[in-house]
């Protein structure tokens, strides 16, 4: 049967390229969305990984971008038992430059050393230290303008992170100057075989206007990442249906035309059940065929996104075995189900009128 679908395939040149591009083209766009999406959600949370347990915001606020926490409180923390490390950062953007937005990072000294230099010093008052993505687009790579203000470039750093990569960072102090707040969140490390979640409760008792939360639980319940994720997965089902759409269309049209065949085969005997499998393992090599093309022209494209100094670092895309394994699903299914439908509905026709060439 696997020969036969070949052979189908190859008779119907024109028809099977134009289900090959549309599952194409259907595939790799949802494996670029949801890429996209998995790499801005885990290039922040790495971020936010790398140096802390607990994470403190401002209570009943929506984004950290709008977190204000007074960075005197780390004072209290740092007396409590199983507290291993405090720090403060500050998250902001600002343009600069010919960038119309650059992250700007404001943390406490003691998370300098999370940052690799490549070049300089790390910053002091008035200096700032500047990602290797944003520093190489730079013309005045001396000094650069944050908000009504200059500041000396330090030093360059690089990271693996693209939002740290094209951002630049600065002292908690200056960077409190320009946002007009203290810290937007707190972080703390624990002693190793500590209770993190006792270590929450003792955190919230120190003030009201605080919330605190493990760093996996951060993660897990930011509602920028819910919405990030939300849309990718609604843009991907409209990919997916307008993919099934095309390929209903395409495949109607091809099984009409090969109706003739499918009269003499019903004539001579083969069953409904052996038509419909034919054409569903037609449709299932064309979905294998296109999940395997458009997982590397998304790696492809990926890469190139990752490199450009277009997007300094911003953009980064990450296909993870899960994903792979769901698209090969949805390109399995996209492919069947386009099939399935003209398949059932050709080989129910009784095969005189197929052979009389009626439409169907």
């Amino acid at each position: 049967m696997f020969i036969l679908a070949i052979k189908a395939l190859k008779a119907n040149k024109l028809k099977t390229i134009l289900i090959f591009i549309s599952l194409i083209f259907s595939i790799t766009s949802i494996f670029l969305i949801s890429s996209i999406s998995n790499g801005v959600i885990s290039m922040y949370s790495n971020m936010l990984k790398s140096d802390g347990d607990i994470i403190i915001t401002q209570a009943k606020i929506s984004d950290t971008f709008f977190s204000n926490v007074d960075v005197k409180l780390l004072v209290k923390i740092d007396k409590l038992e199983n507290v291993k490390k405090t720090s403060a950062i500050i998250v902001g953007a600002s343009p600069v430059e010919k960038l119309p937005i650059v992250a700007v990072y404001g943390m406490s000294d003691n998370r300098f050393e999370n940052y690799k230099l490549i070049k300089g010093t790390y910053p002091k008052l008035n200096e700032v230290l500047v990602g290797n993505s944003i520093y190489e687009s730079l013309k005045n790579k001396n000094s650069i303008q944050i908000a009504d203000k200059t500041f000396n470039v330090s030093g360059v750093f690089k990271s693996d992170i693209g939002f740290e990569n094209g951002g630049v960072v600065l002292k908690l102090e200056d960077a409190s100057k320009i946002f007009n707040k203290s810290a937007s969140m707190l972080m703390v490390n624990s002693k190793i075989d500590s209770n993190i979640e006792n270590l929450v409760k003792d955190i919230e008792n120190l003030s009201k206007d605080i919330e605190v939360k493990s760093t996996q639980n951060f993660v897990d319940n930011y509602n920028q990442f819910k919405i990030i994720k939300t849309s990718s997965n609604l843009i991907g089902l409209i990919s997916f249906c307008m993919g099934l759409l095309g390929i209903v269309s395409i495949m109607s049209i091809t099984i009409n035309q090969r109706k003739t065949e499918f009269g003499i085969k019903r004539a001579i005997g083969i069953s409904t059940k052996k038509i419909v499998s034919q054409i569903i393992l037609e449709s299932s090599i064309l979905g294998i065929l296109s999940f395997i093309s458009s997982f590397f022209i998304s790696y492809i494209a990926l890469a190139l996104i990752k490199n450009s100094s277009l997007f300094h670092g911003y953009v980064n895309g990450e296909i993870s075995s899960t994903l792979a394994i769901y698209l090969f699903i949805c390109s399995l299914s996209m492919a069947i189900l386009g099939s399935i439908i003209p398949a059932i509905n050709a080989s129910r026709i009784d095969p005189i009128i197929l052979m009389q060439g009626d439409k169907i």
